[in-house]
């Protein structure tokens, strides 16, 4: 860094995981530069499926026009013959599955508008780092400290290593270290992650293997309800390949510190879907995986999204469960709004200006934009898990009543968002601050 004026911006993101690359894709079709910092030696390949939903698609869509062709090479939405505009139907984790009951085959939640699509999280990450040139990334880096001074963010890593930019945005994951940077001076308790009191064990099997399992039920996504259990499975891989959950409601805390996945004895995990509450197919399912317990962790609360000259996004601004397979669609709206302010303010004319003001009143128009939004799913998603579990207070253990709830409106507030409003709307809300 050279000087903090417009033609000074340059933009330090911190994690290159979905939040962090489809900002680098943002700005990198905007203009403005950047660098990535990664911790890992090279980019992830860990993983499994992974879906955005309508908006995550809309967002990737206005944030790279160029991504939509590639993903559409890689995805799957329900095996050909399928509906498509069903998300998923719901069965039962029962012995039968349901299959008897007089509400199978209108059990399914989904809208006229939505195509169902997913695919493995590798082959998204390929597509996105397509797009992002090699020289803007700095793997090995692994953030220990920042600092703030009046004109630049200074990031020092663990091998001694340190940068300078104009504004540090964290997209480091749900044990982000940038969150503590933001939120421990004025609210401490919201910094690290809440366990939100239920855990799974998940794993990717060729689709061949889970059609001895579950027949022709493997062709559509499903969602298995059970009481404080429940499965969740759908194609990936062009439909080569069938990704599970099978999630555990716990009633203990977490036992393993800081670290969100514990290794466990295959026994232990089997212990989970033994009784009669459970058709003996989720066994054969679950001796797949591998014995790992992943814990669901979520962030309850946040206060604030920034700092000075650093803010957050992605799972480091609020990680959610996976239940509405939207957290990560909430990340690519966080990347579509903050890109286009970072863009507005690089093509302001006057590049001699001071870049302070601009930074903040960026930082407040994202904030009052994403925050609330983001919020309101992560909590939505909790409320899922609830009914998924059999445990939500309206809908109890009555299937029709739960396919009843998630049929009406219940995630069309989020599938179908107008981003135009919300750029817009971004746009005035900096232009008010910086008139304040």
């Amino acid at each position: 860094m050279t000087g903090d004026t417009i033609r000074d911006l340059h933009v330090a993101i911190v994690g290159a995981g979905i939040g962090g690359l489809a900002l680098a894709m943002g700005l990198q079709n905007n203009g403005v530069p950047y660098t990535i910092y990664e911790a890992a030696p090279e980019y992830s390949t860990v993983g499994a499926g992974i879906g955005f939903g309508p908006n995550g698609d809309l967002a990737l869509d206005m944030l790279q026009e160029g991504f939509r062709a590639e993903y559409e090479k890689v995805c799957v939405g329900h095996m050909p013959g399928k509906p498509q505009d069903i998300y998923y139907q719901g069965m039962l984790l029962e012995e039968g599955l349901g299959l008897n009951e007089p509400w199978c085959g209108n059990s399914a939640w989904g809208h006229p508008d939505y195509v169902r699509r997913g695919a493995h999280r590798n082959a998204v990450l390929q597509i996105m780092t397509s797009f992002i040139p090699i020289e803007k990334v700095r793997f090995g880096k692994c953030l220990t400290s920042i600092e703030q001074h009046l004109d630049k963010v200074v990031l020092n890593f663990a091998d001694s290593d340190v940068a300078a930019a104009s504004m540090l945005v964290g997209a480091d994951g749900i044990k982000s270290t940038v969150r503590a940077h933001v939120l421990k001076p004025s609210y401490p308790s919201q910094v690290e992650p809440v366990y939100a009191d239920s855990y799974c064990y998940r794993g990717v099997i060729p689709t061949s293997e889970a059609k001895e399992i579950f027949g022709d039920l493997t062709d559509m996504a499903t969602m298995y309800l059970g009481d404080k259990r429940c499965c969740v499975t759908y194609l990936i891989s062009k439909g080569d390949e069938f990704n599970f959950l099978l999630c555990v409601m716990d009633e203990k805390p977490w036992e393993s510190g800081d670290v969100v996945s514990e290794k466990i004895t295959h026994e232990a995990m089997m212990a989970d879907f033994e009784g009669p509450g459970v058709d003996e197919r989720f066994r054969r399912l679950l001796s797949k995986a591998m014995p790992v317990k992943w814990g669901f962790f979520h962030h309850q609360d946040t206060s604030t999204y920034y700092h000075d000259r650093v803010v957050l996004l992605g799972d480091s601004a609020h990680a959610s469960l996976p239940f509405q397979a939207a957290g990560a669609g909430q990340g690519l709206e966080d990347s579509l709004i903050l890109s286009n302010l970072l863009a507005k303010i690089y093509k302001t004319p006057d590049q001699g200006a001071a870049l302070g003001p601009y930074i903040r009143a960026t930082f407040s128009a994202y904030d009052s934009i994403r925050r609330p939004r983001a919020q309101r799913q992560l909590e939505r998603a909790y409320e899922m898990s609830q009914m998924l579990y059999f445990q939500h207070p309206e809908t109890g253990k009555d299937m029709t009543k739960v396919v009843s709830k998630l049929q009406k409106g219940w995630f069309e507030w989020v599938w179908f968002h107008d981003f135009d409003a919300d750029i817009a709307s971004s746009f005035w809300k900096m232009d008010e601050a910086m008139n304040v």
